[in-house]
């Protein structure tokens, strides 16, 4: 008698009834139209806001509220057609639309200041790579200053998971005690130690990074009125002078995928030279665990390939084994919840 071919043979050790396998296959089938659905929609969403940006009408909103009329007469556009576009940026949150108002989101706003081109000038550079792999040419095309720059520059979205890690950490939790010295190498933005020092209302911060990192550093310093209990060096983190046996943390975010193997190391023997004995090392960072990454984890890990000369996301036990090589001990990690980036986080103690 021939096996249907939605069953598996007598003996293949299958726990799975052969009544319950027809469904099993609708539901796969299911996912992979779903998924397909989910692509296509994605797809035609980034080409709405590219059209949007290359016609006029991301300019044109991001100045002040237009009308469709407006807009059509402004711009020279066919008025059926601007109409269905805009209902399709209303409908993924590029566009709000008040009344007969349409103007500009707040998200939208965002990608306009960082990232206008929705990333095309950095994944651009993905067939290239491929193609030249080790090619001298090719690297001396990346910067990894800019890269930096505009970490620094957009790190506040990760504020959620900077408060998230700070009550990890227990900062602040002990009211009565001496407040925290921080030192945030390469602090971008510093919105995880400035996280720390706002529920540390005794907490004192030291900021090292350039000149545009920490402007931005300062200025979130600042919003939340910090004072002088925000200092700043301005160095390069690798280069830094920063003492040793000062600090009772370092904060090392979102840098040492930045950097190739022996300029990480150099960061965190660095980092702990700076901390007193019992002092902890936090680095907020991306991490390669033993789970399925998704899409969020694997475009970061290509993205910071692609933008970096020697920059990697690492595997989570070679950067422990990293931190364990420095001579830390009590080496911890937990994943960041409310990372909408996936980020993860591994602290250390200096004996």
């Amino acid at each position: 008698m021939n096996q249907s071919p939605q069953q598996d043979p007598p003996d293949s050790g299958s726990s799975q009834p052969a009544a319950a396998q027809p469904a099993a296959v609708r539901a796969s089938g299911d996912r992979t139209i779903g998924q397909y659905q989910q692509w296509m929609e994605t797809n035609a969403a980034a080409h709405m806001m590219r059209a949007a940006r290359q016609s006029g009408i991301t300019q044109k909103l991001r100045e002040r509220q237009h009308t469709l009329d407006e807009l059509c007469e402004s711009l020279s556009l066919d008025r059926t057609t601007l109409g269905l576009l805009l209902g399709g940026l209303v409908s993924i949150g590029f566009v709000e639309q008040y009344g007969d108002d349409f103007t500009l989101a707040r998200a939208g706003h965002l990608l306009c200041q960082y990232d206008e081109d929705l990333g095309d000038s950095r994944w651009e550079t993905l067939g290239g790579r491929l193609q030249t792999s080790g090619d001298s040419d090719s690297d001396a095309a990346i910067d990894d200053n800019d890269y930096r720059q505009r970490l620094a520059a957009t790190q506040w979205i990760h504020t959620s998971a900077a408060m998230q890690a700070a009550e990890i950490l227990d900062i602040g939790g002990d009211a009565t005690g001496p407040g925290l010295h921080i030192l945030d190498l390469g602090c971008g933005s510093a919105v995880w130690s400035c996280a720390m020092a706002h529920r540390d209302a005794q907490a004192t911060v030291v900021g090292v990074d350039q000149a545009a990192a920490l402007a931005a550093a300062k200025t979130l310093a600042e919003s939340i009125e910090l004072g002088d209990r925000f200092k700043s060096i301005e160095s390069d983190p690798l280069l830094a002078t920063v003492g040793s046996n000062q600090f009772d943390l370092v904060v090392l975010a979102q840098l040492l995928s930045s950097y190739g193997d022996t300029q990480a190391v150099e960061l965190i023997g660095k980092s702990v030279a700076a901390l007193k004995s019992g002092g902890r090392l936090v680095a907020p960072d991306f991490y390669i665990g033993p789970g399925k990454a998704g899409l969020t984890e694997t475009t970061s890990r290509l993205a910071i390939h692609l933008a970096t000369r020697d920059g990697r996301v690492r595997d989570l036990r070679q950067s422990q084994q990293m931190f364990q090589d420095a001579g830390l001990q009590s080496i911890q990690f937990t994943y960041l919840a409310a990372s909408e980036a996936g980020l993860g986080m591994i602290v250390a103690e200096k004996p």
